[in-house]
């Protein structure tokens, strides 16, 4: 059972960040936001695999942290309601808001895939 939740998770945001790579192609700066959603993809797919690498996903990880920091001040004030309350983009502060928190997804389940991947290889 753990084995099949675990399966539907990874394709489920490997799917997610895939779209997410796909709908940046009209983003005015894609190439960066396609390379970490990419990423996180391959991660995912490798995490599918049983790879036990876990040195992809803690640096696609460190690097969404790090870019969410960056935006965190220009983020600052926008409730949540705002991010979701229309699909196109409202203002610049909701744009990054929802730019920041993509990241943080990213982030978070990329720790999820390093902390599964020490914890197979400590087994």
């Amino acid at each position: 059972m753990k084995r099949v939740v675990w399966v539907a998770l990874n394709v489920l945001f490997g799917l997610m960040f895939l779209f997410s790579l796909i709908v940046q192609y009209n983003d005015p700066d894609p190439l960066l936001w396609m390379v970490v959603y990419g990423l996180a993809g391959v991660a995912c797919a490798l995490a599918l695999r049983s790879k036990r690498s876990w040195m992809l996903p803690a640096a696609v990880a460190l690097a969404a942290i790090a870019w969410a920091a960056t935006l965190a001040p220009d983020a600052a004030g926008v409730r949540p309601a705002e991010m979701f309350a229309e699909f196109e983009m409202q203002d610049e502060a909701v744009e990054v808001a929802r730019e920041m928190f993509g990241l943080l997804i990213v982030a978070a389940w990329m720790l999820v895939l390093v902390i599964a991947g020490a914890r197979r290889k400590s087994k």
